[in-house]
């Protein structure tokens, strides 16, 4: 049963800008923001600081109005500083109505940048406060540094906690500016602070700078914390801070007790589009959004799935809107083959799963993408290939391409049961190919048909780096015939077409 509910503050648009050569156009913020609030549910948006530049001011006029009009602009804030009331004229020329005005939470902050007493920072804090109040402007403060301020300097942080549970404020934000907390900190520190101000609303804002955000977001809510502030993707200064889709699926499937409104279905779409609008990649093992997290590649592990689903974890990829595939390559199993063939709805005997099984492990073993688009192409190249028996084998060759020179190859082919060896140049590998293998002929005082099309194509939604098929279209004494090959190599699968055309004849 749910005891209470936190607040989620997405400060993508804000904190998460500060990700080195990341930067919002005005529609990007707006798109996003519309998207952050009426789809994916959270509670609060931050989307800029104060005075920045002439379009960050326009972007946020955007995003005001259009909250204004959907009476959502009390969820909007706006990053500000203690500054003679500078950030509130902003803000009022911008529309905005809640501030999260930036302050000093470390005494070694306080005397080294701003070189002031706590007396001096606390009456600037309070004049802000109260002349955002008179413009109708709501105050959450932030206390910057405050991380270092409980570990080194906890009588000024509870000296300015006891100064501001008096202001007109609405929540006090605690930053692990420099992300240098352990979860057992973390928890202790919160919990101190919620046990001696327990009429203030605080909120967490974790960085991750020793990959610790995830766990100090949940040891902040065990500790009483009331909000949390994420990014979608963990974008942010230096190494970004706690990742919204992380932290949601930690509190939905680890704290029980707390209930959250983010849409979880939305998290990977919203993490895609991010992605898209700044070029800030999501590493494929990212958990929640990642390429390959609801992959499993080990043959056992497809087999395990079909029995009760023993490698399945509570992190369904349903919940995501995502599905779980099964990956081709070198470790690929039958089982695994079996899913993606079910995918497309085909069947194939025990011989022919073998064959194509131990095709898929031989691409896989040159370090080939093998895509579930790529299995018809497989299937047809398997089965045409075992249709004969082979009387003619290419056993080896060597494609040689200079800068100045023409292309050579060297051939070594078996012919009922004798070997043949020629070499040549042409216009291009495989022509040198071709005109090696002609000589080959000659001396057998044989023809060979003529080449009369040669098609290449990869498998749609393939890659250009995983499988290639090479068809050809030959005219033997005014018959005409294809033969396919398929390799990760173009001018390999011509050869391999090559071979069953040499088997055909």
């Amino acid at each position: 049963m749910k005891s209470r509910s936190i607040e989620i503050m997405d400060t993508t648009l804000r904190d998460g800008e500060q990700t080195s050569g990341v930067s919002f156009s005005a529609i990007e913020k707006l798109t996003l923001a519309k998207l952050l609030l009426n789809e994916l549910k959270v509670d609060r948006i931050e989307v800029a600081s104060a005075r920045v530049s002439e379009g960050e001011f326009d972007a946020v006029k955007g995003i005001t109005d259009w909250a204004n009009e959907n009476n959502l602009l009390g969820r909007v804030e706006i990053l500000t500083f203690v500054d003679n009331f500078v950030s509130i004229d902003w803000m009022i020329k911008a529309g905005a109505t809640v501030q999260n005005l930036l302050t000093k939470g470390s005494l070694n902050h306080l005397t080294h940048q701003l070189k002031k007493t706590p007396s001096e920072h606390f009456k600037e804090i309070s004049n802000s406060i109260l002349e955002a109040e008179k413009n109708g402007i709501q105050t959450n403060v932030y206390l910057e540094d405050w991380s270092n301020g409980m570990r080194n300097s906890k009588d000024y942080v509870f000296n300015y906690l006891d100064f501001i549970k008096e202001q007109p404020i609405k929540r006090v934000l605690l930053p692990d500016t420099l992300g240098i907390l352990t979860p057992s900190e973390c928890r202790q520190f919160i919990s101190e602070i919620c046990l001696r101000y327990p009429k203030i609303h605080f909120d967490f804002h974790g960085h991750n700078d020793y990959d610790l955000s995830v766990s100090n977001a949940m040891e902040a809510l065990k500790a009483g914390c009331n909000g949390l502030h994420l990014t979608v993707n963990g974008m942010g200064e230096r190494a970004g801070n706690a990742p919204m889709s992380s932290v949601v699926a930690v509190i939905n499937d680890f704290l029980p007790e707390i209930d959250i409104n983010i849409n979880e279905s939305s998290l990977y779409k919203v993490s895609k589009l991010v992605s898209t609008l700044t070029g800030f990649r999501i590493p494929a093992n990212k958990p929640i959004v990642g390429e390959n997290v609801f992959t499993q590649t080990a043959g056992i592990h497809a087999d395990g799935d079909n029995k009760k689903n023993l490698y399945f974890n509570s992190l369904l990829p349903e919940r995501f809107d995502r599905k779980r595939k099964y990956a081709l390559g070198k470790t690929s199993g039958k089982a695994n083959i079996k899913k993606n063939l079910d995918q497309l709805g085909l069947t194939l005997d025990k011989e022919d799963l073998n064959k194509v099984t131990k095709r898929v492990i031989e691409l896989g073993d040159k370090k080939q993408r093998v895509t579930v688009e790529d299995l018809p192409f497989i299937i047809s190249d398997v089965i045409d290939s075992h249709s004969s028996k082979k009387l003619v084998t290419v056993k080896s060759y060597v494609l040689t391409h200079a800068m100045g020179l023409k292309p050579s190859t060297s051939i070594s082919i078996e012919i009922d049961g004798k070997l043949f060896e020629e070499n040549s140049s042409g216009d291009g590998q495989f022509d040198g190919f071709m005109n090696a293998l002609k000589k080959v002929y000659k001396k057998k005082e044989k023809k060979l048909p003529n080449l009369i099309d040669y098609a290449v194509r990869i498998p749609p939604g393939s890659n250009s780096d995983a499988l290639c098929e090479t068809s050809i279209t030959w005219d033997n004494d005014g018959k005409e015939f294809i033969t396919r090959g398929l390799d990760s190599d173009q001018t390999v699968s011509a050869i391999k077409a090559t071979e069953k055309m040499l088997n055909i004849i």
